[in-house]
């Protein structure tokens, strides 16, 4: 199963004040990259975990079937199953796995543990296995995933624990902290202080703006102060929205998770 996404970023930089240095470290800043990765889609069946693939109807149409046997991504699904408890898995129909997730990760890991530096990642998931997350978006409307492929924006729900456990299981010199909401993450690095000084100099329209832009940064659903048309209300991000990072353990903890 392919996930394909139109917006994201990512910065590998090697920051280092002297150009003899032996060791640079690298500062690596992902953003809504995670979700951007290929996933695979598993079902529970009476054959015990089956990945869903896609096969061709007589119309010409696409459908998805289950795999007749394992392939190369149950690898990836057993892992994920071994690092979570039995009960998180045991109420799942549907596993969903990245395993280009689980193998970056434990690359950036090792390079942060051996060099130095950290990793920021930030992305919409969750902190635990991932059932049945992968989605397609079409002029900001969802739509039949099977339905025109190419066309639409796929993307699928960020399993930062499984990032967590790649990292530690990487190497022994990096430490991860996280996740933590966007809301926390922004909080603790003062927005709140921020927007609060700002909107003493500024317009009612620049007020307004503000205010909107804060709440989906921070907010949680749609926004309780909004006057204008409804199908124009800003959603708060502030809790989909999720931050970790993988330092090494020499750098500290880094000051927003504290």
């Amino acid at each position: 199963m392919v996930s394909d996404s139109s917006s994201w970023s990512i910065a590998l930089i090697k920051v280092s004040p002297y150009t003899f240095s032996a060791i640079v470290p690298t500062i690596i800043i992902a953003h809504e990259f995670y979700d951007a990765l290929p996933v695979h889609q598993f079902q529970r069946g009476s054959r015990g975990w089956c990945e869903k693939m896609i096969d061709v109807t007589e119309d010409s149409l696409f459908r998805f079937v289950l795999s007749p046997q394992p392939t190369p991504a149950t690898l990836y699904l057993m892992k994920r199953c071994k690092w979570a408890v039995p009960e998180e898995v045991e109420k799942l129909n549907q596993i969903e796995v990245c395993p280009k997730a689980m193998d970056l990760t434990y690359t950036l890991a090792k390079r942060i543990g051996a060099d130095g530096g950290g990793a920021l990642i930030i992305d919409y998931g969750l902190n635990g296995v991932v059932s049945d997350s992968l989605q397609a978006i079409r002029k900001h409307k969802f739509v039949n995933i099977l339905d025109n492929p190419g066309s639409a924006d796929l993307s699928a729900y960020v399993d930062f624990a499984s990032i967590k456990y790649s990292a530690e299981e990487a190497s022994d010199d990096v430490s991860v902290h996280g996740p933590i909401t966007q809301s926390q993450f922004l909080g603790s690095l003062g927005i709140n202080f921020r927007v609060e000084a700002l909107l003493q100099n500024c317009t009612d329209e620049q007020a307004e703006s503000l205010r909107t832009g804060y709440w989906r940064l921070v907010g949680d659903g749609e926004a309780p102060f909004w006057e204008g048309p409804e199908e124009q209300a800003p959603i708060g991000m502030g809790t989909r929205y999720m931050a970790m990072s993988i330092v090494n353990k020499k750098q500290g903890i880094p000051i927003p998770f504290q």
